[in-house]
């Protein structure tokens, strides 16, 4: 397994040529993956107490959440049990107007999350048509969302919020480390964070040019491919878990 290192000298050349090819319709259609990141926060009140309990219950009881996992939530039932929903929503769509975003929450799909930190990966071979605009509801646990191909390194908090493109590898890893150890996420810490996430087309005009997203490179390589994926320099690569470095698929 070769490694690929894009904080090198040559790390602009190489975020050029990374490629996130995704399903536009019924074709195959490559973009460039931007490697700008939006941050910020809002002010959200804390979920109710019912609420919380709930989230425990539901994350001790009914899921499997090892370290570095992250999962989907019951967002229906949450709802019921939540009634500030709305404004937490409105807070964010409230804040994405900042970079030229008007509206765009209402057309896009949103999920609850939780993750007890996150392994270093892309989701671009799943969601490469989108970008991730993250809610995160919990208290400061010391855990940072970490963005090593770009530096980024962003604390989360009640109403950190952030904008990402779903191509760039990402992880959430312990305030002070350098990447993920699972060890630093053992069942006694509170270390689990819950967020919402909703799933920004890409090819929405406004989406795509608050991230700088240039479209249709390398169309003679979409064309050759049946399947959602990035490459760099033209290689299938993969994200190290523990690191967040790039290394060939192979």
């Amino acid at each position: 397994m070769a490694w690929m290192n894009p904080s090198s000298p040559q790390q602009h050349r190489m975020q050029d040529m990374l490629i996130s090819y995704f399903w536009s319709g019924d074709v195959i259609r490559g973009r460039c993956v931007s490697d700008i990141v939006l941050s910020g926060t809002v002010d959200v009140p804390v979920p109710p107490t019912r609420l919380l309990a709930d989230w425990q219950r539901e994350i001790s009881s009914h899921m499997i959440l090892e370290p570095g996992d992250v999962e989907v939530m019951p967002l229906a039932r949450a709802r019921a049990r939540w009634p500030d929903y709305t404004r937490c929503v409105q807070a964010v769509s409230d804040w994405t107007c900042a970079p030229g975003l008007p509206d765009v929450l209402a057309s896009s799909d949103v999920a609850l999350m939780a993750c007890r930190g996150a392994r270093y990966h892309h989701d671009g071979g799943q969601y490469g048509g989108a970008a991730f605009c993250n809610l995160f509801l919990s208290e400061d646990r010391g855990l940072d969302l970490h963005f090593p191909s770009t530096g980024h390194r962003i604390p989360l908090t009640r109403g950190t919020v952030v904008i990402f493109d779903t191509g760039q590898p990402h992880g959430v890893i312990q305030r002070g480390s350098s990447g993920f150890n699972a060890a630093e996420f053992a069942p006694d810490r509170d270390c689990i964070q819950i967020f919402l996430t909703w799933e920004l087309p890409i090819e929405d005009p406004h989406v795509g040019h608050a991230l700088k997203v240039d479209f249709d490179v390398a169309p003679s390589t979409s064309l050759q491919l049946d399947s959602e994926q990035v490459l760099l320099n033209g290689t299938p690569v993969i994200v190290c878990p523990d690191s967040g470095r790039w290394c060939r698929a192979d």
